[in-house]
């Protein structure tokens, strides 16, 4: 065949038309590259983002048309994963971001809860794992696109829906979610703080961000639109015009209808069961966004379900999953993994759920959520192959390299002490430092937002005994009776114990003392509800305190200071009793009684542990009954093996140090009969038993 000749116009003609044809047929921008290896996690990075001034040819821009999103004029999706930056320490922000661009994520989205944030009224922390510019900034860094979800509500199985607790002690009570003014203009100066903070993170300032969400699916809770505006007038007061607003709501008519706002003002995004058929519903959320503006995105893809104690722990199979998320892909639809990576709920932040006041569940400590990236960071279970081969077929790029799991370590058996009773310690704190009321009043009334509060009050003893019950009390109170006669002067017996989801009475033993004893209730906050209508969950005994029928008056509250996640535990007596070094041999002289003796009586103990190379490890505390852990001053959180499914909990590698490190817990019920933990070397869900369980929701 001849040869054919081009002139220079064709020539051109033809480079043109294959350049137009490449343009439309990138589905969307190619995946970055990885980093050559993962940095050592105990290294703090902080990456400011340099804003460079561009001219209008290269302008950076992120929008929606066509019913697809653009990226720098090209077409582009998304696929994304939720990665909370406070559910993983600081040093190991980029180790799991390189994890999550390996699985082939371009975006990751991420809820900021504002009571980490602001713990006091006014009291800010933007510091540690609180610091949310430098993971914006290293979110950059490692060129992933990021969905911020501010709040101000977040629900997302943290305490009170992200809500800081205070809120719930103003007076007259605030009306959350909704536009009553006094709630607003807390919200206002929540923002107010925030937003300005991540604005030049935005995408077409150069940084990452190019989607901010108003509010958490607001309408499976309620239809106040005056709110949704007034939010939206308030982001864009601080962050302009150019940056996508976006709204997420499951995907059925009444709660698009509900939780979105009509018009090209905010983008609708929908959420929606794994197993349901996207695409109807990609179908109705069209009818929610303005004509072109309507990019199919299901922004919560669900990889795995959250856990309660008292639950099996929850699986989803890793080939539906897959499936699931390849039917919206093979269609040019977007999606973001919740959760790509979980982590760990630190510290008291876990939440709750209840579909019924008494129904009350309390998640585990750990938000593994069985999701692609397990909490410690694996990436070699079926779910992470699974996502990341359907992932690969749709993308422009090859993906990075998987990295290898990090080390983990069993540091064997560490015996403990008993070093402190609880209520050894805060006996003269009953004297000077307690509240008084006539009738009891809640944590947050009381100042203390987290973990436990002491009610104590007294009482003349009947002949042949006398009941007790308290109608609400929220969560868990254990129950205690000491003779305070000098000649008859006990230490505390346990009486039994009132929950929120039983609510059954006690009865007091038989009266020995010759005058009046003391009632002492310790009140556990087990994590305030964060989704449906009962998230307004204030804690404490929040009625009268009935004894025999009649309401018992003259009470004095005392709160007790152990740390929450991002503070250490509070200089008080009750933790340097327990901390220093080791404790004294002369106190644990005072306390040589049988561990099985009253073992019901919440007590400190106290041991130490030897590392030579430093991992990540878990403690087991499996034989133990209920309580919470601190590993170097940091709360590595709440233990209940008798209820389970977790058996263990996670330590990561960046609170540990070479040499001696010091384990504390505050064991509530059972001691362990030989006061033994260990340290090994894999999680855990296999505890509990099938004869204790809390109402499922």
């Amino acid at each position: 065949m001849a040869k054919r000749r081009r002139s220079t116009k064709t020539t051109t003609t033809i480079i043109l038309l294959l350049l137009c044809l490449v343009g439309l047929s990138t589905v969307f921008a190619p995946l970055p590259s990885s980093s050559n290896s993962l940095k050592q996690h105990h290294h703090r990075h902080h990456h400011k983002v340099v804003v460079v001034s561009r001219n209008k040819s290269n302008e950076r821009k992120f929008e929606i048309k066509d019913d697809m999103f653009w990226k720098d004029g090209k077409p582009f999706r998304i696929i994304g994963g939720d990665l909370h930056y406070f559910r993983t320490l600081p040093q190991y922000w980029e180790d799991r971001l390189l994890r999550a661009k390996a699985l082939g994520l371009n975006a990751i989205q991420t809820y900021v809860p504002w009571n980490l944030h602001e713990p006091k009224e006014g009291q800010l922390d933007f510091d540690g794992i609180a610091d949310i510019v430098s993971f914006l900034e290293l979110c950059h860094k490692l060129d992933l696109l990021v969905l911020l979800r501010p709040g101000p509500y977040i629900c997302g199985e943290w305490d009170f829906g992200g809500f800081p607790a205070w809120l719930l002690a103003k007076e007259p009570a605030l009306k959350l979610r909704s536009s009553d003014p006094a709630y607003l203009a807390l919200v206002d100066s929540w923002w107010g703080i925030l937003l300005p903070k991540i604005d030049h993170l935005l995408y077409h300032k150069g940084g990452p961000i190019v989607m901010v969400q108003i509010e958490n699916e607001f309408g499976s809770y309620g239809d106040d639109k005056d709110y949704l505006h007034h939010l939206v007038n308030l982001a864009r007061s601080h962050l302009g015009d150019d940056i996508i607003l976006y709204t997420t709501d499951g995907g059925t008519r009444d709660t698009l209808t509900k939780g979105t706002i009509r018009g090209d003002t905010v983008f609708s995004a929908v959420d929606f069961s794994t197993g349901e058929d996207p695409w109807p519903i990609f179908k109705m959320q069209k009818e929610y966004n303005a004509p072109g503006k309507s990019p199919p995105l299901s922004s919560e893809f669900y990889t795995g379900w959250l856990t309660h104690w008292g639950e099996t722990i929850a699986k989803t199979d890793a080939t539906s999953t897959a499936s699931a998320l390849e039917n919206i892909l093979s269609r040019n639809g977007s999606a973001v993994l919740y959760m790509a990576h979980g982590g760990t709920n630190f510290g008291f932040y876990n939440g709750a759920n209840a579909a019924q006041e008494s129904e009350y569940t309390a998640d585990l400590t750990s938000y593994d959520y069985d999701a692609p990236i397990s909490e410690s960071g694996d990436v070699d279970g079926a779910k992470f192959k699974a996502l990341r081969a359907v992932i690969a077929k749709y993308s422009a790029a090859t993906l990075p390299p998987v990295p290898l799991n990090n080390e983990k370590t069993g540091y064997g058996r560490i015996k403990l002490e008993k070093t402190a009773s609880l209520f050894d310690s805060l006996e003269s704190d009953l004297s000077t430092k307690a509240i008084e009321s006539e009738n009891p009043i809640s944590m947050e009334a009381a100042g203390q937002m987290f973990g436990f509060l002491l009610y104590a009050s007294e009482y003349t003893p009947k002949g042949n005994g006398n009941t007790l019950s308290i109608p609400k009390v929220h969560d868990r109170a254990q129950v205690y009776v000491t003779c305070l006669s000098e000649n008859k002067r006990t230490r505390p017996e346990y009486i039994g114990t009132i929950d929120r989801w039983s609510n059954k009475h006690v009865n007091l033993p038989n009266a020995e003392c010759a005058s009046s004893s003391r009632l002492l209730i310790l009140v556990e906050n087990m994590g305030r509800i964060n989704y449906g209508q009962y998230m307004f969950d204030s804690k404490g005994i929040l009625s009268a305190v009935y004894l025999d029928g009649k309401p018992l008056l003259k009470w004095k509250m005392l709160p007790i200071p152990l740390g929450n996640l991002n503070e250490s535990p509070k200089i008080s007596p009750v933790f340097k009793k327990s901390y220093s070094d080791l404790i004294r041999v002369s106190t644990r002289k005072s306390l040589k009684s049988n561990p099985g003796v009253n073992s019901k009586e919440p007590t400190f103990y106290t041991g130490s542990f030897v590392v030579d190379k430093v991992t990540d490890t878990y403690m087991s505390f499996n034989g133990w009954g209920k309580g919470v852990a601190f590993v170097n001053d940091f709360n590595i959180g709440r233990y209940w093996p008798s209820f389970g499914p977790q058996c263990n909990l996670y330590v990561p590698a960046p609170i540990l140090r070479r040499g001696k490190n010091v384990l504390v817990i505050l064991e509530l019920e059972s001691p362990q009969p030989e006061l033994v933990v260990h340290s090994v070397d894999q999680q855990d869900f296999t505890c509990g038993s099938k004869h204790l369980s809390m109402p499922r929701v």
